[in-house]
């Protein structure tokens, strides 16, 4: 059953025809309700000021706008929103809209700003993509395509137009048109709408969407941020304690512990240091975990007190359990699936499941 917001999605430089041309091949070319066939209910390119300009008039012109003429030709390509709201133009990092992408600068706010859209658009459950990188500058076509593999959900498709010789860059030539024109070529010579072929190169991507922290879903962070912490799944895991600073780092992403998660997860680490195996909470050493917890609160810290008050008689069951899970849902809320490595592994069958730090020892520092 097709999704109910169906999103064609386009980079454009001063050629615009790719919009129509996928348009064509997408609803027309697949062959109405076939296989691959992909109606959109609404369009949306991302361009530079100049792209823009060139788009309104060439696609969107109430007299002789490709786009409308597309339509018209084709009802049953229905009637997808497109108007000038949807064509979004790349800003620099100080808002001002862009004319080209030709400095690195300028090619870094071109990727920040096709991130922040593809963010934007895969949070929609309701919505599939459909991302053409066939037009606008190759690094936007680049950029497009890498934001794709970041955020793209199993629905989402990625093509690149294919348009047969002598018609693609023809100035004139926007779709294969239902009464077939004759086009003049720049040799002078006359070709033949009606031979024109258009058709789609669907594109196989790896989706990586699955490695990103949720906050980075939101789209808030710029592609440099974004790739960093898929980047950061990929890298084999690493543990860093540093109790006197009270800092943890896993990888080198820092996460921010409370004081009692920080001692907790310092004695995990040092079993694991230690080689004590799987502890459950008749095992654990209470004392071990009040020594570290000491180092992080100070001793007459009345939380330091009411934990030793409480465990002065060896590990609670309630506070083992208690301490564990707050400790799991603290790293994964800040690493997403990047977490995985560093949360505590079961062992065993109830009623003697045990726990353990899953990471090897050599993968393990700590500053007491």
């Amino acid at each position: 059953m097709p999704h109910p917001r169906r999103i064609l999605l386009a980079v454009t430089g001063l050629a615009p025809q790719v919009v129509t041309e996928t348009l064509y091949a997408l609803g027309v070319g697949a062959g109405q309700g076939g296989e691959g066939a992909f109606t959109p209910t609404e369009i949306h390119l991302i361009t530079t000021t100049q792209g823009a300009k060139i788009a309104r008039t060439a696609l969107l012109h109430p007299d002789g706008g490709q786009f409308h003429a597309l339509l018209r030709d084709y009802p049953q390509l229905g009637q997808p929103v497109f108007d000038e709201q949807h064509i979004h133009t790349i800003h620099d990092a100080a808002g001002q809209p862009l004319a080209d992408i030709r400095t690195p600068q300028e090619n870094a706010s071109a990727a920040d700003s096709i991130t922040a859209l593809m963010a934007q658009l895969t949070r929609d459950p309701q919505a599939q993509l459909h991302v053409s990188i066939a037009g606008g500058r190759k690094t936007m076509g680049f950029y497009l395509g890498y934001a794709f593999s970041l955020f793209a959900r199993p629905q989402d498709e990625l093509s690149h137009v294919l348009v047969s010789s002598p018609f693609e860059n023809h100035p004139e030539f926007f779709y294969p048109p239902a009464t077939p024109r004759r086009l003049a070529t720049q040799g002078g010579q006359h070709i033949d709408t009606a031979e024109a072929r258009v058709t789609l190169a669907r594109i196989p991507v790896v989706r990586l969407r699955h490695g990103q922290p949720q906050a980075l879903l939101g789209g808030h962070a710029s592609y440099g941020d974004t790739v960093a912490a898929i980047q950061q799944s990929l890298a084999p895991p690493r543990l860093h304690i540093d109790l006197p600073a009270r800092r943890v780092h896993c990888g080198t992403t820092p996460v921010n512990l409370p004081p009692a998660q920080l001692a907790w997860l310092a004695w995990w680490a040092q079993q694991a240091l230690q080689q004590h195996g799987p502890q459950n909470w008749r095992s654990a050493d209470a004392p071990a975990f009040l020594s570290l917890y000491r180092r992080v609160v100070g001793v007459d810290a009345v939380a330091y007190e009411n934990a030793q008050k409480r465990l002065h008689g060896g590990m609670e069951k309630e506070f083992f359990e208690q301490n564990n899970a707050k400790l799991e849902r603290t790293l994964k809320a800040q690493l997403g699936p990047v977490a995985t490595p560093y949360l505590l592994a079961t062992s065993g069958r109830r009623p003697h499941t045990a726990r353990s730090l899953g990471l090897d020892a050599q993968v393990i520092t700590m500053n007491l």
